[in-house]
């Protein structure tokens, strides 16, 4: 049996975009913040209800190693220029609070993840992400474990219920690291 966990597309403080993935009853479930609530607050608070054994989180949660002494880049960890990602330097204030929230709950393992990467290692191939969702659903459906309560309406919704997959993955012994560890890992 896979440990509780959720999973977080992450998005501003006050933008109603941080959206939350979990299995109950044999069904994918979200929930999403709304405009000008605390995000924070709000997940940390599902954090304290859920008691999950882990979060999986589309966010940074780490900075380059040249800030601890180890390497030369200011901008990437290793991960990021593996795959592609942003600089957790350039999503500044996202960092810190998911870095922030993270260190919140030490009895929860956090794990960085990336939706897109996990698109391309699914499918290899175009299929309508982040450009037509009703067409990339019906991909993504063939790929999940369980329904959905409800079908996503947003590209958050849809980001949360990836996140939740490299979660099912992770726990299925399939999901794949990248980066250095002592820096920062996305797991795939």
């Amino acid at each position: 049996m896979l440990p509780k966990y959720i999973a977080v597309d992450y998005g501003a403080k006050l933008a109603g975009t941080t959206v939350v993935c979990f299995e109950k009853n044999g069904e994918l479930n979200l929930l999403q913040s709304a405009k000008k609530q605390d995000a924070d607050a709000w997940l940390r608070q599902i954090i304290v209800e859920q008691k999950p054994n882990a979060v999986f989180m589309d966010a940074p949660l780490s900075l380059p190693g040249v800030y601890f002494g180890a390497g030369e880049n200011f901008h990437y960890r290793q991960c990021d220029q593996l795959l592609g990602a942003m600089s957790p330097m350039f999503l500044g204030g996202l960092t810190a609070r998911a870095m922030q929230i993270s260190a919140g709950f030490t009895a929860t393992a956090f794990y960085e993840i990336y939706p897109a990467q996990l698109v391309r290692t699914l499918f290899g191939r175009d299929v309508f992400y982040k450009k037509d969702l009703p067409a990339f659903l019906k991909h993504l459906v063939e790929k999940l474990p369980h329904p959905f309560a409800k079908q996503p309406e947003n590209w958050h919704q849809v980001d949360a219920a990836l996140a939740w997959l490299t979660g099912w993955r992770h726990g299925r012994g399939e999901a794949v690291s990248f980066g250095n560890e002592k820096e920062g890992l996305i797991w795939i």
